[in-house]
């Protein structure tokens, strides 16, 4: 069953970009019969709390332009429990490195994702606890130098290596590379929309899902909104939220035609009007009005 899920995390509105990919994802699971879910990603209590009344104008968006889900909502602050048992049955090493350190030791300084070179991995027992005074330390998956493949329904078949990427912070909080994968397993989801810039976390994170009993999901990675100079979209390039349109049937016009879908007026008529070809997969360049 075609199960997809929505995962925002209540510290900013949501933005043209982000409403974008929830249609996309919504639309692909209507279409297939399937399940649309609702998790909040709320691990980041510091900016949580600064961004107060954030997950209700989030939510209301989305009811505004007719995205429903199935459900109750998922709030990954609720979890911690699920996050802990899984880091348990999982090969781990203490890391103590800065990330100036870390951006140091890159090979590759211009890209957006830097593997971790291994560096902790090598310490002593000695050299471990001497760090111990100092800093606290983060935890680290041990891969093994793992690779794994993906299926993505635009993309195709995707290869990436699997680093011993963080899943837990010298401060305690559980990574978004984990506690989104044990939710993703714990819910049932097995198909993922998302923005094409996440597409190389997908090998990591589905065999971080095999190791933990899960299947791997297929994903939809869509492509991102840009502005004229082919920048992602931010918010210096003008009121890009809901609030920027006189209505949420406006947008959604705007919404659905960027997908190739041609000016819908709501979310039935976005169903009719899907397309079978790969302009729904497509980034979209937006000019303010």
């Amino acid at each position: 069953m075609h199960v997809d899920r929505y995962a925002p995390s209540p510290t900013s509105d949501l933005h043209l970009g982000n409403l974008r990919t929830a249609l996309a994802g919504w639309l692909l699971a209507r279409r297939a019969g399937g399940r649309w879910l609702m998790r909040v990603e709320d691990l980041d209590e510091a900016r949580v709390r600064a961004a107060d009344g954030v997950e209700a104008r989030q939510l209301a968006d989305l009811l505004a332009l007719g995205l429903t889900w199935d459900g109750g909502i998922v709030r990954q602050s609720e979890r911690l429990d699920l996050y802990r048992d899984a880091v348990a049955t999982l090969s781990t090493y203490e890391c103590f490195c800065t990330r100036r350190e870390l951006a140091e030791a890159a090979s590759a300084p211009h890209d957006d994702y830097r593997p971790y070179p291994g560096t902790c991995r090598r310490l002593t027992t000695a050299e471990r606890e001497e760090r111990r005074r100092t800093r606290k330390p983060a935890l680290r998956l041990d891969s093994g130098g793992a690779s794994f493949t993906v299926t993505d329904v635009h993309a195709g078949e995707v290869t990436g290596a699997v680093d011993d990427f963080v899943l837990v912070r010298g401060d305690g909080q559980f990574a978004y590379n984990l506690a989104a994968v044990v939710d993703d397993v714990a819910m049932g989801v097995t198909f993922i929309t998302r923005g094409a810039d996440l597409l190389s976390s997908a090998p990591r994170q589905a065999w971080l899902t095999q190791r933990l009993g899960g299947t791997p999901a297929t994903y939809a990675h869509v492509g991102l909104v840009v502005n004229a100079d082919g920048a992602r979209l931010a918010k210096r390039d003008g009121a890009v939220g809901l609030d920027a349109f006189a209505s949420p049937g406006d947008a959604f016009a705007v919404l659905s035609e960027s997908l190739g879908l041609g000016p819908c007026g709501n979310t039935e008529e976005a169903l009719a009007a899907m397309p079978g070809d790969q302009r729904f997969f497509q980034g979209w360049v937006y000019t303010a009005p």
